[in-house]
């Protein structure tokens, strides 16, 4: 997704002040409600049986170090973004510290924020209050192509279409907000986050193959971009459980089960030693170079480094046997070719597990999904131990130190689905 401005550029698709009254009173500034916290942090999720936390950190100091984290998180990477149609201050998830970057917000990052801060609801008063401006920054930036999605890019002018994952984590983000503080104050969460799911499944789902499409862009009967040319960090299975529970719609559990599948398929066929996943599929096999953003579609990079964080999660969190099977197949393989020791993570590789040219460097990203991923084995605790303190403690920019931070609540054990 970080890259889809080179394909997305492709698509074709004064105000003057009135005379104020001496005699008008001001409105006074909008308050978004505050209601009581379901579900405060820190949780202390059950996670399924057999699962594993760091266990050379007590409990409080997991929580603690998500504290730390995520007060850092918030400082550098939550800014102000004006206010709405309604005078209410609308907050944004920036995509770097620095300019150019900082100046710019894609949907995946606002997605990851909209589903942190109600996580953190109980620690961070100001919880409600953000996440009700990233909603408003959300609603002010539609797709053009459908109102119900976000526009996967501000400011770019070119290319107002949707992107999946951060529409799907919006979503998510909405039912944790309904789960924390209910739906009868200023925001209906629920009522929005059906409609957001709803465009979700009607545009962004392939009506036939039931997989996730790069977003609604994609045209169904295109031969490059299609039903079949899924993203495989897109496989995001605890949110489509969770829009399942929501909608009682069981279409939903045919996108688990067609996503499942496809990775197993994958596995067996491409990557049988390590299990890893290609950045993008096409119809059902690793994407050729240059299919979407670079060279590496068909590895396992920037992209697919999500998968075991993504995958690893549903099996902590609802003791899914296949999600299992398929993130310790990853979880094993990292382990060996590490050699034990999570510095000796590269930045990319082939299925086969050879690293990827200019690969040799040290980046969380790749090492804080294999966290959560071993959290699904007890014979790979110190592993475990070993990944969590290469970490809890060490930031690099937006969209490392926002997987970092979503990794170590669920490493804390206080990741929790609505």
């Amino acid at each position: 997704m970080r890259k889809l401005v080179f394909t997305l550029a492709l698509l074709t698709f004064a105000c003057v002040s009135a005379p104020v009254v001496a005699t008008t009173t001001p409105e006074p500034t909008p308050v978004p409600t505050r209601v009581p916290i379901m579900r405060p942090f820190p949780q202390h999720v059950t996670y399924a049986p057999n699962s594993i936390l760091p266990n050379h950190r007590t409990r409080e100091q997991l929580d603690d170090d998500v504290r730390a984290y995520y007060d850092y998180w918030k400082a550098n990477y939550v800014a102000e973004a004006g206010t709405n149609t309604d005078g209410f201050t609308m907050y944004r998830v920036v995509l770097g510290k620095d300019e150019p970057t900082r100046s710019t917000t894609v949907s995946e990052g606002q997605g990851y924020g909209m589903v942190i801060v109600p996580i953190m609801a109980g620690y961070d008063p100001d919880a409600q209050t953000i996440f009700d401006g990233m909603w408003a920054f959300v609603d002010e930036h539609r797709s053009e192509i459908d109102l119900r999605l976000m526009d996967w890019n501000v400011p770019l002018e070119e290319g107002n279409a949707s992107a999946f994952d951060g529409d799907a984590d919006i979503a998510f983000g909405l039912l944790l907000a309904d789960a924390q503080w209910g739906s009868d104050g200023r925001v209906n969460y629920k009522a929005e986050a059906e409609t957001m799911i709803a465009g979700i499944l009607e545009s962004t789902i392939g009506p036939e193959s039931h997989l996730p499409m790069l977003g609604d862009w994609v045209n169904v009967g295109e031969p490059q971009y299609n039903q079949f040319t899924p993203r495989s960090s897109d496989f995001m299975l605890v949110n489509f459980r969770a829009f399942r529970n929501a909608t009682n719609d069981p279409v939903w559990e045919d996108v688990i089960f067609q996503s499942q599948t496809l990775m197993a398929n994958i596995q067996e066929q491409y990557s049988p030693q390590t299990g890893l996943m290609p950045d993008f599929i096409v119809n059902s096999v690793p994407a050729p170079a240059n299919f979407l953003e670079n060279v590496t579609d068909g590895a396992y990079n920037y992209n697919a480094g999500r998968v075991p964080w993504r995958v690893g999660a549903d099996a902590l969190l609802n003791d899914d046997s296949l999600s299992r099977f398929l993130v310790q197949n990853i979880s094993h393989w990292v382990e060996a070719s590490a050699e034990g020791d999570p510095l000796k993570i590269r930045s990319g590789y082939e299925l086969t597990g050879e690293p990827l040219p200019d690969s040799d460097y040290f980046t969380t990203f790749f090492v804080a999904p294999m966290g959560v991923a071993a959290m699904n084995d007890p014979a790979q605790q110190e592993w475990l131990n070993k990944i969590y303190d290469s970490v809890y403690n060490n930031h690099i920019d937006y969209y490392e130190d926002s997987i970092d931070l979503l990794c170590m609540m669920v490493m804390s054990g206080n990741f929790w689905s609505p």
